[in-house]
């Protein structure tokens, strides 16, 4: 009869350690899900404040040249050459940050892949105590 407790306590651990396995799981699921979702509304309020940023920026240039144009009409061409040159110049130092930017982007679920890595390394510490013991 020895020999059933052991196969009924074998069961039970390999249950309890399988239990343990999807219950470490799921919750890496989960925080892997909020990850998602944090991000996503992130990047959705950036995405409207750029908009809401952009419109009002251009807007304000537009007048602002408009201004100096009828300010200084007699040299209306000048203002609208230096102007253009101006902006153009700008976009130019503007594309080159977002092309520096977007070739280095931030590491996606940093918080799941440490959790995931730890509970890597607990299971190989885990694991070589086990086989210490033996």
């Amino acid at each position: 009869m020895s020999d059933g407790r052991v196969n009924s306590g074998l069961f039970t651990a390999l249950q309890n350690i399988a239990a343990t396995l999807l219950a470490s799981g799921r919750t890496r699921l989960e925080l892997l899900g909020n990850e998602v979702e944090v991000g996503k509304l992130r990047a959705i309020q950036l995405m409207l404040m750029a908009q809401g940023m952009v419109f009002c920026f251009g807007v304000g240039i537009l007048l602002a040249v408009a201004l100096l144009t009828a300010l200084f009409w007699d040299n209306r061409l000048l203002v609208l050459g230096a102007s253009a040159g101006l902006f153009l110049l700008l976009g130019g130092v503007f594309y080159t940050q977002f092309k520096r930017a977007t070739h280095h982007p931030e590491h996606v679920f940093a918080a799941s892949i440490a959790e995931l890595q730890e509970d890597l390394r607990q299971l190989k510490a885990a694991a070589g105590h086990e086989s210490a013991t033996k």
